[in-house]
């Protein structure tokens, strides 16, 4: 039967409701579920299946970019091997950090936990190489927002090898700076992952972050201290300008003017209010609403820039979900998730198959 975008979802079909094999797809997306280091909630392990199941309830025409999904989008597996990984290492975590952070006690399992880290980085660097080899655009479904580590260094060692290049920029949207060395005594935390890509990945040349809410004082010193290399985009002080008359469109236009033709999109689902991802692992009062974060990101892809790569973090649909409850952080996921490969489809510059 020919695919009918208007149709509900079929049994067995793959993310939003797809017949995409990954040979036909623009876009290829990468489960990994992991969250051994998160600091307040969880089970954003769990993100990525619940972000499939929701996806089959999206509608296929999209209002700013509509038939994204002739790109095609496919989703490979969700790895049984990262999810047990992730169990081992959030059970050596969690008293660590109930107890406010490692002590010398703690060596061995800070050890353990940080190996396992480093098999997720190898696991997603592997993944967005052979997916940037094959001529399409990665994009990770976490997870904490440690998972892109590997993906993200992928991304710009591949514009690395490009001519005429200025390195990878980064767009985040987050609630958080994420410039933690080590919090906790957890080397790839998930409060770690941009202190990690800025000081590990020279490659990567703006760092572009919107929504912040939530920071440290060695993270606004380490910030600083990036100078023109990293952009902090405070959520109080876009919403002060907004009352002083700006135009969002504006502070957006503002916010990615830094970025080089090549960029990553880091999307935090706490970036957004929280009444939005009520379960995520970190929430924080405040944040973009949904349309305002899909305007962001719109005008980027508008931008004659080319995302590379993306990633979307941090969805969780709860540790202990109440019955019949409806799967709304997970809703609001797939939405961000369709949203990022819109935007991806059509600043990549090619078009569908």
């Amino acid at each position: 039967m020919p695919f009918d975008p208007d149709a509900a979802a079929q049994p067995g079909t793959g993310i939003f409701g797809l017949p995409h094999s990954r040979d036909e797809a623009g876009i290829v997306l990468l489960p990994v579920p992991f969250d051994a280091t998160t600091s307040y909630g969880g089970g954003t392990s769990k993100g990525p299946q619940a972000i499939l199941n929701a996806s089959m309830q999206v509608d296929l025409l999209d209002h700013q970019y509509g038939r994204t999904y002739e790109r095609g989008i496919s989703m490979e597996p969700i790895s049984r091997k990262i999810a047990r990984l992730s169990e081992d290492a959030r059970r050596l975590a969690r008293p660590i950090i109930d107890q406010g952070g490692a002590t010398t006690r703690d060596a061995k399992s800070i050890a353990s936990i940080n190996a396992a880290s480093e098999q997720v980085n190898t696991f997603t660097y592997a993944n967005a190489q052979s997916i940037l080899e094959e001529g399409k655009t990665p994009g990770l479904i976490g997870g904490d927002h440690s998972t892109p580590f590997g993906f993200i260094r992928a991304c710009a060692e591949h514009v690395g090898e490009l001519k005429s290049n200025k390195g990878l920029g980064i767009l985040q949207i987050d609630a958080h700076m994420d410039f933690r060395d080590s919090f906790e005594g957890f080397t790839w935390s998930h409060a770690s992952i941009m202190f990690n890509v800025l000081t590990r990945i020279p490659q990567v040349s703006k760092l572009v972050q919107v929504g912040l809410r939530d920071y440290g004082e060695g993270e606004a010193t380490f910030g600083r201290s990036q100078k023109k290399r990293a952009f902090s985009h405070f959520d109080f002080e876009w919403s002060r300008r907004l009352d002083d008359g700006e135009r969002f469109e504006r502070l957006c236009r503002e916010a990615i003017e830094p970025l080089p033709q090549h960029v990553y999109i880091s999307f935090d689902i706490d970036g957004l209010d929280p009444a939005l991802c009520p379960h995520t692992g970190t929430p924080v009062a405040g944040g973009l609403s949904f349309n305002r974060a899909s305007m962001l990101i719109e005008l980027l892809a508008r931008s004659d820039r080319t995302i590379i790569g993306f990633d979307l973090n941090e969805v969780s649909p709860g540790l202990k979900p109440r019955p019949n409850e409806p799967e709304w952080d997970a809703n609001v996921g797939a939405r961000a998730l369709y949203k990022l490969c819109g935007a991806a489809a059509i600043a990549t510059g090619r078009r569908s198959r």
